[in-house]
């Protein structure tokens, strides 16, 4: 296992205080200020370990060996001799070994295999009034691999990386006038630079992107998510890097975590920049296609420049939590990404409509569960765990109206929502509704055959369970 020295001590540290934790059974979580080596006992190593709050405990190792070179091996040895607990290595190592460090390169390095720049070409108007002409525009942004198997590897980036409002009647293909008619991305540390080289045989500048592009298709995308999914064939992706791996994506974020993207800031190659979430949810105004719409956002103070669009944001275990997508021009450090439930959603639904035989369905399809305006948000507070050190603000989820799928699911105007339990090949999942935009959530992840139902709360009686409806497929309808 290969690491930098200074991450090796790094993790000495926590997991020789995670060990003595183990022992001792302390409740509490003194910062370790200092871990010295304190005497040799024929062949013991005894090691004192100071706290924070001025408290100190011993650690006897086996094996008379220099400090730098214990193991985890050698602390899951001595755990099973002083405790006889039966646990195995790898229990071990998931239970009591995890830490916490300042130094991020381990798993930024790893978050590296997944990333991706991604490139989009177009027909665009070009000139002026008096000299117009139609010819090739290239753009930049970044992009993750979202999932691999044998054949395909899926790759997500921005939908407005891969739309062109200011495209021409040239750029027209399969996926319509506005989509790039050719996308390529680029594996870090295979990248290369797009080169003009003259006319193609279609009259526009033709362009080189190189050997290390990887050549993809337009799976599909949602202008309102800000989502698009592309398609590459794995054994394109392998020969270019046999390690390239998709992202992991997380169970969530909280205000105060650290948050480093991985893009293509000004078109000058892939690179990271951290930071951390400011605001775990927020609505901004973006305008995409000649609409402006409201997206919920996560703000960060991770520096974002143009071509950043697309990259992955992650946290310290290094999983993906959001999408990069946009920046205030006017403010230093606050800049935006799409939450980490509106990617999956957004990107899993995409991939299921496009692989379900049925040539019809591409894109986004939800189902017309309410009308949006008619969710009111009531009692919202932060709420805050002492144990986890993390917090969140919840609200209830009251129906105003209750129109469309919510009066088939036997819900009434006033009901405050508590959850939606989904149905599926025999199996249930039951998904809570904290926050009223947690429905609009939700409703990405069903699909044509599943069972619906909603608890919520009547007149002051909780966990009311409304009536169960299976889900056809005419009861989705396509969402931008």
């Amino acid at each position: 296992m290969k690491r930098a020295g200074k991450w090796l001590l790094a993790f000495l540290a926590a997991a020789l205080l995670a060990f003595t934790f183990a022992l001792s059974g302390c409740s509490s979580n003194p910062s370790v200020v200092s871990i010295e080596k304190s005497d040799e006992r024929g062949s013991e190593n005894v090691y004192i370990i100071t706290y924070s709050d001025g408290s100190t405990s011993e650690l006897v190792i086996e094996g008379g060996k220099d400090g730098q070179d214990i193991t985890a091996s050698d602390l899951y040895d001595t755990y099973v001799q002083e405790t006889g607990d039966d646990i195995s290595y790898e229990e071990f190592l998931e239970k009591y070994l995890t830490f916490e460090s300042d130094d991020n390169s381990a798993v930024i390095g790893e978050s590296l295999l997944s990333s991706m720049k991604v490139y989009t070409e177009f027909i665009e108007r070009q000139g002026n009034i008096f000299n117009p002409y139609e010819d090739t525009a290239v753009y930049t942004g970044g992009g993750v691999i979202y999932s691999m198997d044998e054949e395909d590897t899926y790759i997500l980036t921005n939908y407005h990386v891969v739309y062109d409002a200011d495209a021409s009647s040239g750029n027209s293909n399969e996926n319509g006038a506005n989509i790039a008619r050719k996308i390529v991305c680029y594996l870090y540390g295979s990248e290369s630079e797009p080169e003009r080289i003259g006319r193609g045989s279609d009259g526009y500048t033709a362009v080189d992107y190189g050997s290390y592009a990887i050549e993809c298709d337009y799976v599909g995308g949602s202008v309102v998510s800000d989502i698009a999914v592309i398609r590459a064939d794995t054994d394109d992706v392998l020969a270019v890097n046999e390690q390239a791996q998709a992202v992991k994506a997380a169970d969530g974020y909280s205000v105060g975590d650290a948050a480093y993207t991985i893009g293509n800031p000004e078109g000058e190659g892939i690179s990271v920049t951290e930071g951390i979430v400011s605001v775990a949810d927020e609505y901004i105004s973006l305008n995409i296609d000649g609409t402006t719409r409201q997206y919920r956002s996560i703000r960060i103070d991770t520096p974002l420049y143009q071509g950043n669009s697309g990259g992955g944001l992650f946290n310290t275990d290094g999983e993906l939590i959001g999408i990069a997508n946009a920046g205030n021009s006017t403010e230093e450090n606050i800049n935006f990404a799409i939450p980490i439930s509106i990617v999956t959603g957004t990107a899993d639904n995409i991939i299921y409509f496009y692989e379900d035989g049925n040539e019809l369905t591409n894109g986004v399809y939800k189902i017309d569960f309410t009308q949006t305006s008619s969710l009111v948000s009531q009692n919202s507070r932060y709420v805050y765990d002492a144990d986890t050190g993390k917090g969140e603000i919840v609200e209830d989820v009251v129906l105003g109206t209750a129109t469309g799928m919510a009066s088939e699911l036997g819900l009434e105007a006033g009901d405050i929502v508590s959850s939606f339990v989904i149905g599926r090949s025999g199996e249930e999942i039951e998904y809570s509704v904290n926050r009223t935009f947690d429905i609009s959530d939700i409703l990405f992840a069903l699909r044509p055959g599943d069972t619906l139902t909603v608890k919520y709360e009547r007149s002051g009686v909780s966990n009311k369970t409304g009536n169960s409806v299976t889900l056809e497929l005419a009861d989705f309808s396509s969402v931008a």
